[in-house]
């Protein structure tokens, strides 16, 4: 079944935030092999659950608001401030169209979708250990740190088009 890739008409069958062609640019461009070896079905099925856990991890994360009630995916969306514009610091706010997939969306979702391919992005989680011994070795987990992988790469790419702040509960502030 072909992939129906989000572009920014607001889809309510989309699948993907990037095609597997615009993917396949992106890692030949960044020189990530990987991504190469999979078949056309091994990196649509990867790019679908990319953007499922896209939707999941940040959906109460982005900044804006979704342009329909019908769309299948977060994206397209409206009000999401381009921060680092010279209008930003102004009294007029420049924002993303409303009427695309920021281009950074898409890689964080091709970033996913490699990271996916090979190991699960959201494994289930089970009770950490304090503390285990066998034979001469002893291992003592740090119980402070997250039980759960963070993809940081993925996180410092979609940073733009989350709240300020990276919170649920923030809102910019504008003078």
């Amino acid at each position: 079944m072909a992939l129906i890739v989000e572009a920014g008409a607001g889809l309510a069958n989309a699948e993907s935030l990037i095609s597997v062609t615009d993917a396949d640019t992106y890692f030949t461009n960044i020189g990530n092999s990987a991504w190469g070896v999979l078949t056309t079905t091994q990196k649509e099925q990867s790019l679908r659950v990319a953007t499922l856990y896209m939707g999941g991890a940040y959906r109460d994360k982005w900044a804006g608001t979704r342009t329909t009630v019908t769309q299948a995916l977060d994206w397209p969306r409206y009000m999401v401030p381009i921060r680092d514009t010279p209008t930003a610091f102004g009294s007029a706010i420049a924002f993303y169209p409303a009427n695309s997939v920021p281009l950074l969306v898409g890689y964080a979702c091709a970033e996913l979708a490699v990271r996916g391919s090979a190991a699960d992005l959201a494994p289930d989680l089970s009770r950490g250990i304090k503390s285990e011994t066998i034979g001469p070795l002893t291992v003592e987990y740090d119980l402070g740190s997250a039980q759960f992988t963070r993809f940081r790469y993925v996180d410092l790419i979609l940073r733009p088009f989350l709240k300020a702040g990276g919170g649920a509960s923030t809102v910019p502030l504008t003078r």
